[in-house]
């Protein structure tokens, strides 16, 4: 182990994914199929988006913005995991471990603001139908955008820069595929009391307070919808807001999962599983959501392949 000044490591290892080397191939052929798959989906709803103009609304919007961050979100993770598991070397400079805690903070926390202003969307869309075009404006959906983008990066630098004072004297091995903060905090022989206490404060700017928002705008959308008389309206009102909510469920699912029931410090396994979960699964799967349950998209996408 290389040091600065007898003071920090000079890389880490990263110990990767708790899977059997005769494994290996058949996990990274699943891996790379499922980061190929998630650019190339993620890049078509971006295309689509763009090229038809029926879907130049605010939801398809967020929505845009949306598939680029899942793009970027997995693009920080996947190529030096994919990298890892084909090459002998499994280290990780210091400078590029907290550039990827950077830009793994900034992208998920930029998903967690996209997701509540889509919400909102949907919540102005059917509780407030009259009124949708003059309250979602393009000037307040490109601020709701920029102050995502402006939040988002305000937190990851202020956990960047705190981590970056850290000593690390006593080893520099993780038990995971990437550089993630609770076990860069871990594994950290300085003193992380300030680092918690932000984690915990700002976590509840950037993940439970947006969660609640959601929560407050789906409880309006249901007694609104349960108001509807028809069942024709019902199922509308449903179908503009399923896909959303599977996104929702996938994203806040994994995140509970992982930070509100932590596994043993003894056992690692488990929380490894669930960031392959949230870095991997759910932004592959969200073109798919996005596609299969929604009728303007199957529609673009139609009109795109008769066109060609």
């Amino acid at each position: 182990m290389t040091r600065h000044n007898q003071s920090s490591v000079s890389e880490f290892l990263l110990l990767g994914l708790p899977i059997w080397m005769e494994n290996q191939g058949i996990f990274y052929t699943l891996f790379l199929g499922m980061y190929l798959t998630t650019v190339l989906g993620n890049l078509l709803i971006i295309l689509l988006i763009r090229l038809d103009s029926r879907l130049h609304t605010p939801m398809y919007f967020f929505l845009s913005h949306l598939a680029l961050t899942d793009v970027s979100f997995a693009s920080v993770i996947a190529p030096k995991m994919l990298m890892n598991m084909q090459s002998q070397s499994q280290s990780v400079s210091y400078a590029g471990c907290i550039s990827q805690v950077y830009f793994f903070l900034f992208f998920g926390d930029l998903d967690s603001f996209l997701l509540t202003s889509m919400a909102y969307d949907r919540y102005v869309a059917i509780c407030h139908p009259l009124h949708y075009t003059t309250i979602m404006s393009q000037s307040l959906c490109f601020l709701l955008v920029v102050v995502s983008w402006v939040l988002s990066c305000a937190s990851a630098l202020l956990h960047t820069l705190l981590l970056a004072r850290l000593s690390f004297c006593g080893g520099n091995s993780l038990p995971h595929f990437f550089c993630d903060l609770s076990a860069l905090l871990k594994l950290s022989s300085s003193d992380t009391t300030v680092n918690e206490l932000v984690i915990m404060t700002v976590g509840v700017v950037v993940i439970t307070l947006p969660f609640i928002c959601i929560l407050v705008s789906y409880g309006h959308i249901g007694a609104t919808i349960l108001r509807v008389p028809s069942t024709r309206g019902i199922c509308k009102a449903l179908s503009t807001c399923g896909s959303h909510l599977s996104v929702v469920s996938l994203y806040y699912g994994a995140i509970i999962g992982l930070y509100f029931f932590p596994s043993s410090s003894n056992s690692n396994d488990k929380d490894v599983i669930v960031a392959i979960l949230y870095t991997l699964v759910t932004p592959m799967l969200n073109p798919f959501i996005y596609s299969l349950r929604n009728r303007d998209m199957k529609g673009a996408l139609e009109n795109m392949i008769l066109k060609k």
